[in-house]
């Protein structure tokens, strides 16, 4: 018998940076066991140049990712959701959709490496930790044993894991 694979969501207001590392990062450390999926209230309309250019440095394939609105995840025909994160503090204080399958979510905010007052050296910077830290809460978020916690144990998880931080070298 397969196993069905959960769906994640991962918000932010452009879906251009972090929601789409976010989606990436999952699709790897998955194991197909999730499909991930991001979105934004306010999407940009592109993914991040500098987005793309870190994942394809990761050996990540980037022709499938694309900024869009969360209002796609909200129609009778989406996918029912399993999960529901917000990566941006703005994201996070605003009244999302009502989702389908009544999603278990949290809040992992992440400082926004799309910053135009910044160089471009000091946002590759950003973008770099951006993902590290979303890349070792996916590490914890994929070891949970799933099936074994119960709702409310899972969402104390859950939220523990949105203030873990990578130790810094």
């Amino acid at each position: 018998m397969t196993e069905k694979k959960l769906n994640v969501l991962f918000l932010c207001t452009g879906n251009s940076a972090r929601s789409i590392l976010a989606e990436a990062i999952l699709q790897r450390w998955g194991l197909g066991r999730f499909q991930s999926y991001s979105a934004g209230s306010i999407p940009k309309g592109r993914v991040h140049p500098l987005a793309i250019e870190l994942l394809e440095s990761k050996n990540y394939k980037t022709d499938s990712f694309r900024s869009k609105s969360w209002d796609e995840f909200a129609k009778d025909d989406a996918p029912k959701l399993d999960f529901v994160f917000t990566v941006c503090d703005r994201a996070a204080n605003e009244v999302c959709p009502i989702w389908p399958g009544q999603p278990i979510s949290a809040h992992w905010g992440i400082e926004d490496p799309d910053n135009p007052e910044l160089n471009n050296d000091e946002q590759r910077r950003l973008f770099e930790k951006a993902y590290w830290e979303l890349d070792h809460r996916l590490k914890i978020f994929t070891s949970l044993p799933l099936d074994k916690l119960d709702n409310l144990s899972l969402q104390k998880k859950l939220d523990e894991i949105g203030n873990a931080y990578p130790e810094q070298n």
